[in-house]
């Protein structure tokens, strides 16, 4: 088997394809086509299903175009963090002017899809996301408040508003549910991540909570959100847009996420941090795909 090195292009495209945040991207595209599908009654035309797929593809790049100008405002906070200190920009391996470029470029090309081949709302919904996630969150927000947060949560839960545009024209109430959901799922999910890597936070001299407030309030706070969260889970049920199926998913899921949150409050630990962080993806993760499942079989 050879173990020859790759070529130097083939490593400049993985440095550039580092820079998208692929893991958070998949997420994002994820959440975004669970709009899209509940826009839908019953299952997609070929011509739905190709709005669907250029509209994923859209998203992607201009999220990816994010990520990206994200590491240039943020390359020397990264190289002084263990988690971040690899990415390209961070180690200098790309120049700013290089993320830049292609920061724009994807923000263009996402943009031009979404603009020509789903609708104009959505390429302004998604522009104002970029926007609210490089610019508001990333610049000002995060160096500024240990709110940051919660008021930069706001972007993030975007995606399947963008996707009920894409497909509805229109932002509707249940797209503001699935909003609501990951706005308040967004603060425990990420204070907890924090909690076990406190001390990367406090060399960054970034101000996350567990930095300013201390581990402890930090700790009741991540419990408190996932109670109300767990009040936001059932709104899809209650508002008629699932049955009984998404509804067994979701409460199994939110009561697993205020364990978590209980036991981190009384007895903490860096793994059962940990432990809750992962297990925030997996409640997100199979909170949508339940309400996937359940559009489609009930």
């Amino acid at each position: 088997m050879s173990n020859a090195t790759p070529s130097p292009g083939v490593q400049v495209m993985r440095q550039f394809h580092a820079l998208t945040k692929p893991r958070v991207i998949q997420l994002i595209v994820f959440c975004a086509l669970i709009g899209m599908v509940l826009a839908v009654p019953g299952l997609p035309t070929l011509a739905q299903s190709g709005t669907m797929a250029l509209a994923c593809a859209g998203v992607y790049l201009v999220a990816g175009a994010a990520a990206a100008f994200n590491c240039i405002v943020e390359k020397g906070i990264d190289a002084r963090m263990k988690r971040t200190a690899w990415r390209p920009t961070a180690r200098g391996e790309l120049s700013d002017t290089q993320t830049l470029v292609f920061s724009a470029l994807l923000c263009a090309l996402g943009s031009a899809i979404l603009y020509w081949w789903v609708n104009p709302l959505t390429m302004w919904l998604t522009f104002a996301t970029f926007v609210g996630y490089a610019v508001i969150y990333t610049v000002i927000l995060k160096p500024l408040t240990p709110q940051n947060i919660v008021i930069g949560g706001a972007s993030g839960a975007m995606p399947p508003v963008l996707g009920w545009a894409a497909m509805a024209g229109d932002v509707g109430p249940e797209a503001l549910i699935l909003f609501l959901i990951i706005f308040l799922w967004t603060p425990p999910h990420f204070w907890a991540l924090a909690l076990y890597r406190v001390e990367d936070y406090r060399k960054s001299g970034l101000p996350m909570l567990p930095v300013t407030h201390g581990s402890e309030f930090t700790r009741l706070q991540i419990f408190l959100y996932t109670l109300v969260l767990f009040a936001a889970c059932l709104l899809p049920f209650v508002y008629g847009m699932s049955s009984w199926l998404y509804l067994l998913v979701a409460v199994g899921l939110s009561l697993g996420f205020c364990g978590y949150g209980l036991k981190l409050l009384r007895h903490y630990s860096d793994e059962l941090s940990r432990k809750t962080f992962r297990f925030s993806l997996i409640h997100l993760s199979a909170l949508f795909a339940a309400l996937l499942l359940d559009h489609y079989l009930l």
